[in-house]
């Protein structure tokens, strides 16, 4: 049977070696016995057992048992791994380099954070000028001495003299808010509370946010409606904090805040579910002006780069599934006005910034990226030339300065810092970290193999150079598949590790993200989500059959909606794989919905409330697919855990 084990436990560890050449694996298992409930659900006719139902309750003392007694039945068994300490000291050895961001600038200073490569959090700096001397900002590993606390986000002031961070308790999504006077270094008294999913918009002496009531009952299972958006003044105390916004009529919606660069225009995005948000703007030039709806639909994408006087710069995926620059007159602001700057293009437009006087856009070619320049009118000028198999993961710039910062990484390197001159084209190294790992020594290769309908489906497979393709190769197979989100080359540590073992490592692209546009996205939705777990089938199939691996040499894993895919593909095809590992997966695909912020989820799944998508989801549900067939060696790991998307601006 599937035995659900609850750790964090090293993945290279499970890989490297098989399970049953090692003294722990002689003796069977001694698991906890679980006991059952009686709990049955009707769905459309359908009678759905749920035995375990009593497990939702997280605060009652048999669940907390439970959990107690699972974790050591789990923290036993790694424990005697023989290799797991060599593999930590290795992991350690590659992890102690230093790791810096791209700065980004705000009134006259640059913002950056850099870690030292053994810090647990990184620590944020700030220059007066790029020239200028550094200066330590925040030391997030001072928050608690044993690391529970973390700093989830920060964002400075358009005149970069204050800065609003919130830390999150144990993983939690609930943030609380404070703010730092940067020239003095110095905590001031603003806290604020009950903070999840929000950002800040700065104006002035202080910034708009959105927030909950205080939730009734449990923090981490109780369902959070009714966010209001507020904004807060410094200085003052989080109940006289002025409420901007609220939404009755619709209690699942949630807000998030943009500020224009001048400081006349709030944004305000509205999100229903993790796919598409709506458009409101409001001018702060004129005392109680209206909040003007640009788009209340939620079925598209919007993203503001700055308002201009009254024209309104933003990328949408409106009429453009693969995304394109339009300009919204705010006088004027119906559809039918609607100035397009620069279209849609063959591949996605990823992300857009104003830097200079030039747009600097990244675009996603094959999963890959590419940075293409164009004027303030939209006439493209040159393309930035980065190398092949390479990811821009940070891009930063100011319509003050001439330049732009970017970060470039690869499967087999970490990344770097360049700047790029808007004027000359000079494409300078700006920083790069020295790691103790050889990535000359590797390679990394993009195919295509055909799904089972036969739509073509990229991956990249990194190995060491000369690899001999006898099936023979331990293989660790990676991927998410949702929320128009993809995964494109990137460093990792622990994959470092494993391919210094002798394993390949590859990544699938299914069908689900954002790889080809929306239309890619919304064919690894709902009824149609079973095109991710053929795509993901067809990767390991594609694996075995050139060679690279074999069933008995093939680990797979995902995260979140990733866990989900590894639960759907394992309880199809179990004997596919020697490993699995989802980590923190939506696994009941019938009451996911019932729980925190899981309802946003629904457009890429579906409701097993709706006759349709309850038939679609009760067919590959994990929980409920579950049988009396033997699994693959298999680690499940969860936690508090909200995986929501938010627009980006």
């Amino acid at each position: 049977m599937l035995r659900l084990l609850f750790s964090s436990a090293l993945v290279t560890g499970i890989l490297v070696g098989s399970c049953s050449d090692t003294n722990v694996s002689k003796n069977a298992i001694a698991y906890p016995k679980t006991r059952k409930g009686d709990s049955v659900d009707t769905y459309f006719g359908v009678k759905v057992a749920d035995p375990y139902r009593w497990l939702e309750d997280d605060n009652s003392d048999s669940t907390k048992a439970w959990v107690t007694a699972e974790n050591k039945v789990t923290f036993d068994y790694l424990s005697k791994i023989p290799y797991r300490d060599k593999i930590k000291q290795r992991l350690r050895e590659i992890w102690n380099y230093e790791k810096t961001s791209a700065p980004y600038r705000k009134g006259k200073r640059y913002f950056y954070s850099r870690n030292n490569g053994v810090q647990n959090q990184s620590v944020l700096y700030y220059k007066d000028s790029l020239a200028g001397a550094e200066k330590q900002l925040l030391d997030p590993n001072t928050f608690s001495t044993d690391g529970t606390v973390s700093l989830s986000g920060w964002d400075v002031s358009q005149d970069g003299k204050y800065m609003a961070y919130s830390l999150s308790k144990a993983g939690s999504d609930w943030n609380e808010y404070y703010v730092l006077d940067i020239s003095t270094g110095q905590k001031m008294s603003d806290h604020l509370e009950w903070v999840k999913f929000s950002g800040t918009g700065w104006k002035g002496n202080g910034f708009f946010y959105s927030r909950y009531d205080e939730p009734k009952g449990s923090q981490l299972t109780a369902k959070n409606d009714h966010q209001k958006l507020y904004f807060h003044t410094l200085g003052q105390d989080q109940k006289n904090d002025l409420l901007i916004h609220k939404d009755d009529a619709h209690p699942e919606r949630s807000f998030s805040p943009q500020i224009s660069d001048d400081q006349r225009w709030l944004v305000v995005y509205t999100s229903e579910s993790t796919t598409g948000n709506g458009l409101m703007v409001k001018d702060l030039s004129k005392p109680n002006s209206p909040l003007i709806t640009i788009n209340d639909e939620h079925k598209d994408e919007y993203g503001v780069l700055d308002v201009r006087g009254t024209k309104m710069l933003v990328r949408t995926n409106k009429n453009a599934p693969r995304y394109r620059l339009i300009e919204i007159d705010l006088l004027n602001p119906q559809e039918a006005n609607w100035k397009e700057i620069i279209p849609q293009r063959e591949h996605p437009m990823e992300s857009v910034i104003l830097a200079g006087s030039k747009i600097v856009t990244k675009y996603l070619v094959d999963v890959k990226s590419q940075m293409i320049i164009f004027d303030s009118l939209g006439k493209q000028e040159k393309e930035i030339p980065i190398p092949t198999m390479s990811s821009v993961a940070e891009l930063s710039g100011d319509r003050k300065d001439k330049f732009v910062f970017y970060s470039l990484s690869s499967f087999t390197a970490p990344p770097s810092i360049y700047k790029y001159d808007l004027t000359t084209g000079s494409n300078d190294l700006f920083s790069a970290p020295k790691i103790d790992f050889k990535s000359d020594d590797y390679e990394t290769k993009q195919v295509f193999f055909a799904s089972k309908d036969g739509t073509k489906v990229p991956m990249f497979i990194t190995h060491k150079k000369g690899l001999k393709l006898d099936g023979t190769n331990p293989t660790f197979l990676f991927g998410y598949g949702g929320f128009g989100l993809h995964y494109g080359p990137e460093f990792r540590i622990d994959r470092a590790v494993f391919l210094e073992a002798g394993g390949v490592y590859a990544v699938a692209n299914m069908r689900g993200g954002d790889e080809y546009g929306e239309e890619w996205h919304q064919a690894g939705t709902k009824c149609k989500k079973q095109n991710v777990f053929d795509d993901f089938i067809g990767a390991a199939e594609f694996l075995i059959k050139e060679k690279y691996t074999s069933s008995e040499k093939l680990a797979v894993q995902g995260r979140s909606n990733g866990g989900l895919l590894i639960g759907a593909v394992m309880t199809q095809r179990p004997e596919l794989f020697k490993v699995c590992i989802p980590m923190v997966g939506v696994l009941d695909m019938l009451r996911y919905h019932r729980f925190t912020i899981g309802r946003y989820w629904s457009t890429d799944y579906g409701l097993s409330e709706n006759k349709e998508e309850f038939d679609c989801l009760y067919k590959y549900s994990p929980l409920h697919n579950v049988k009396k067939v033997s699994y693959p060696a298999t680690l499940v790991t969860t936690g508090d855990h909200d995986d929501r998307v938010v627009p980006a601006h």
